[in-house]
């Protein structure tokens, strides 16, 4: 190991001690755990607003697509229905989304930020991009990119399999 792999090795705690060499090769073990970590950061992070990760989830994925009907924002945010129902009613009691009849389906709700929302959402996902640095400081710029790309690629390829997100 040259100075520059030992110094990263030492600033990510990457020094080989205490865990089992065999599980250390198993990517399922090391994304279960370091999920776990970055989990762990990006909850005290939106703690803070007195909200719980699918309350910034829903959130971010109104800010991203815009209002949506409720059934096909708990179907990409991965939620089951029912949850979200209970989700909303939290932050749509807080004046963060406003709920109204779909008009081509009163049967369907849609879903949209208000501006209340989008400034929340705006600075949780700052929060948030900061508890990213905090769990990944250890690594390169670049090293962050790759592994974003290729947690991205698991997660597509997935979908894809289970049919349970348009791409």
């Amino acid at each position: 190991m040259d100075t520059r792999e030992a110094k990263d090795a030492d600033a990510c705690g990457n020094d080989g001690r205490g865990r089992p060499p065999s599980l250390l090769e198993l990517p399922s073990y090391l994304i279960s755990h370091v999920s776990r970590i970055g989990h762990d950061v990006l909850i005290s992070a939106v703690a803070e607003a007195d909200l719980r990760l699918p309350h910034f989830a829903a959130l971010t994925a109104l800010a991203d697509f815009g209002s949506l009907p409720q059934h096909e924002l708990a179907d990409r945010l991965g939620l089951n229905r029912s949850h979200l129902v209970g989700y909303l009613d939290t932050i749509e009691g807080r004046g963060y989304v406003r709920r109204t009849r779909d008009p081509a389906d009163r049967r369907r709700q849609l879903v949209a930020l208000t501006s209340e929302g989008e400034r929340l959402q705006r600075h949780l996902f700052e929060v948030a991009q900061r508890s990213q640095d905090q769990f990944l400081g250890c690594l390169a710029p670049h090293e962050r990119a790759t592994l974003s790309d290729l947690l991205r690629r698991v997660l597509a390829a997935d979908d894809r399999h289970s049919g349970d997100l348009a791409p």
